[in-house]
């Protein structure tokens, strides 16, 4: 069976016609910020374009999935919350935009899940039972395996906001509204305010904050630019204190990072390990810290898997 996945990110949504396991075609294009409305429109071009080119049949078309960064109720298939991302969300009927122009069903999780669902089904936690995945960019998100299942808990937050789990609480407010969050420490939409109020970092490097990413500093630090390398472990430290929460939150045995951070994962990685290593509390088991296996593919591979599982236990109940 087909079916059309779509990647909403912040700045970039990526849509893709995948196969099973195979993403045979895929386009993305700039995001209109704060609206959803303004790009259904383009997203309905690409998808129509997508289906048209591989002649896709109506019957094998399993559906249209979307990952969303913020809160969803997947059962009912709305957006819940958007935390100044697509604000309008949350008023958008998705399954009638999707019933109107292609007469399929729709699913809809947040994105961070649904890349855990394609890491779990065919990626780096394939066959454990017990994993967490976490997204390092714009923001940072989670998803976690627990005892086989991926859990969502009452309201469907369950395991998502491992970005908001407090790691100072006299620090930084967070766009969620709270202080000292993961993603307000350390996370590439805070990155600028993270240079521009750091103690040890001069007024030359302040007044060029804006112009730096997570890349930059990563080929900076490379090169041995001590303030570079400053910002880098500052902010690495921050991932591994997140990590070490999960570990001791959801005790698993393997932990995934994905995202575009992850391009420097020949740092990242080492650093990480050796940190959690040293401070995390489990003394039964070495938790095994990883790279994403599908990269920038993994959310639109967990719609993929998503679908299929729902086609094969007909009942949406038991997968939501």
């Amino acid at each position: 069976m087909y079916c059309i996945a779509i990647d909403l990110g912040g700045t970039i949504i990526k849509i893709g016609l995948v196969k099973g396991n195979e993403i045979l075609e895929f386009s993305s294009f700039p995001a209109i910020a704060g609206s959803l409305d303004s790009n259904l429109s383009a997203m309905e071009g690409i998808i129509s374009r997508l289906l048209s080119k591989w002649k896709v049949p109506r019957e094998e078309l399993a559906g249209i999935g979307l990952a969303f960064p913020g809160m969803v109720n997947p059962k009912e298939k709305r957006v819940t919350s958007t935390n100044d991302k697509y604000d309008d969300a949350c008023d958008i009927d998705l399954p009638s935009w999707v019933d109107r122009n292609w007469g399929t069903s729709f699913i809809i999780d947040n994105d961070a899940r649904l890349a855990l669902a394609g890491e779990w089904c065919m990626g780096a936690g394939k066959n454990s039972r017990n994993m967490v995945m976490m997204t390092i960019g714009t923001g940072i998100g989670t998803g976690v395996v627990l005892d086989g299942r991926i859990i969502k808990g009452t309201h469907y937050q369950a395991g998502s906001l491992g970005g908001h789990i407090v790691v100072d609480y006299r620090g930084r407010r967070c766009t969620c509204g709270n202080i000292g969050c993961v993603e307000a420490m350390a996370s590439s939409f805070f990155l600028p305010e993270i240079i521009r109020t750091h103690p040890k970092i001069s007024s030359e490097y302040k007044a060029k904050a804006s112009s730096y990413d997570f890349k930059t500093l990563f080929d900076l630090m490379r090169r041995g630019e001590p303030e570079a390398t400053l910002l880098c472990k500052d902010c690495m430290d921050v991932w591994a204190a997140a990590i070490i929460n999960y570990i001791h939150a959801y005790d698993p045995e393997i932990v995934v990072i994905g995202g575009g951070i992850m391009r420097s994962a020949d740092i990242i990685l080492p650093y990480l390990k050796e940190r959690i290593d040293r401070l995390v509390w489990a003394p039964e088991n070495k938790v095994e810290i990883t790279t994403s296996l599908l990269g920038d593919n993994a959310a639109l591979l967990g719609i993929s898997c998503t679908l299929s599982t729902i086609k094969k236990e007909k009942c949406y109940e038991q997968i939501f």
